[in-house]
């Protein structure tokens, strides 16, 4: 059966893509495809000498339901469509790049990548990495969490974070920047900040125990928080770090949000909570960074 589609929907259509790309170029963001690989990109770390990029679902090989471009999973995924879309993500950057990324388990650890051995293991654990090398990409996994990236404008040491509400609870991002410091003597002043797409704080709902780890270690909780029923709440997990980031001195001007909810926008993003109820399995996401090499 062919499909008609009607010169209005077309022009619905192309005029919302034009408002999602004017919001995110007013946020700090920009769209970059290459071979229907579309990755957004933090503006301001490129312009510092950061290669970085949130993925996207499209432009792959997964089932997930199709063409997927599903970076994570050996339980979810074939081994042969994981290689084929890792490759397919980082031709995008340019040059040859070693990706590093770990066993992420919610928990508040900061790996450190000081060699090539370093960014081959990935089944060390932790959700947040750092490093300063030239020639590697530090990565994390999300499908509603929220991913993260630092790089320091004076050092050039560069960090990624999976912050879901464990994370955030437990004050990942300060734990990062601290380690960052203690390593590479970065200054907070000097950090420049992406906060990338994740579920919003329009449509994550928790229960009572998450309120409860986030009364514990935030004094602004009433701030992060929308009572939805007895014993639930929407949670804001992308104000929730940016207020730790600030709180611990990185510049206002220097954190970009990017304007997307995956929850709400699963045509671009995997969704754990939207798609495990209808496919039982959803695929992931890959946040990445590292320094930008001079031939690209």
């Amino acid at each position: 059966m062919e499909t008609i589609i009607s010169r209005e929907s077309r022009v619905e259509s192309r005029q919302s893509e034009d408002q999602t790309k004017e919001t995110l170029a007013d946020s700090g963001f920009f769209w970059r495809e290459k071979n229907g690989v579309k990755i957004l990109v933090c503006r301001r770390l490129e312009e510092k000498g950061f290669a970085n990029g949130f993925s996207t679902r499209l432009g792959g090989v997964s089932p997930f339901p199709e063409n997927s471009l599903n970076l994570s999973g050996v339980d979810i995924d074939s081994a042969e469509n994981l290689a084929e879309n890792r490759k397919r993500f980082l031709e995008i950057f340019g040059g040859d790049y070693w990706l590093a990324s770990s066993w992420q388990t919610h928990s508040a650890d900061v790996r450190i990548v000081n060699n090539l051995d370093d960014a081959e293991n990935g089944i060390q654990k932790s959700d947040a990495l750092i490093s300063n090398l030239e020639n590697v990409l530090v990565g994390v996994k999300t499908a509603d969490c929220v991913p993260i990236l630092f790089g320091d404008n004076r050092t050039k040491a560069f960090a990624a974070v999976h912050a879901g509400w464990r994370g955030t609870a437990n004050s990942i991002v300060v734990k990062t920047i601290e380690k960052m410091r203690e390593i590479y003597g970065t200054n907070t002043e000097d950090l420049i900040c992406a906060i990338g797409p994740a579920a919003s704080g329009k449509n994550y709902e928790v229960g009572q125990d998450i309120i409860n780890a986030f009364e514990k270690n935030f004094s602004t909780c009433g701030n992060l928080f929308t009572k939805t029923r007895e014993g639930h709440a929407l949670v804001d997990l992308h104000l929730a770090n940016k207020e730790q980031i600030s709180s611990i001195g990185v510049l206002p001007e220097n954190i970009f949000i990017a304007p997307l909810c995956t929850i709400e926008r699963t045509d671009l993003f995997f969704s754990y909570r939207v798609e495990k109820n209808l496919y039982g399995k959803t695929g992931r996401l890959l946040s990445v960074i590292g320094l930008k090499k001079s031939r690209q």
